[in-house]
């Protein structure tokens, strides 16, 4: 998985891109790094480019939730396609998430 940054003055836009697998958890704690926002900030993950998504991936979706709450931020997935999207509805996250598309 690669991820990159948008800053904006009152969200973070975070693309991810390629296959989130277990193999990701070490790049997955940099991107939860760029949660160090003020309260209210906005931090969305753009999923348009990510082709891919396992159970591990699905879980790091949860982490950076928690994290964004205990943090008091704004967290919401939008973009999400095809494999990826098919999951996140069998997993239900748009329960869980604040889905923004």
């Amino acid at each position: 998985m690669d991820f990159s940054v948008r800053e904006a003055p009152a969200s973070t836009e975070i693309v991810l891109s390629g296959r989130m697998t277990f193999a990701d958890h070490d790049t997955f704690r940099d991107v939860i790094a760029t949660f160090e926002r003020p309260a209210g900030h906005r931090v969305v993950f753009d999923l348009s480019r990510l082709d891919f998504v396992d159970s591990s991936g699905l879980g790091m979706f949860i982490i950076a939730r928690d994290t964004a709450q205990r943090r008091n931020l704004d967290f919401a997935i939008r973009g999400a396609r095809d494999e990826v999207r098919r999951l996140i509805t069998i997993a239900k996250f748009h329960t869980m998430f604040n889905i923004a598309d």
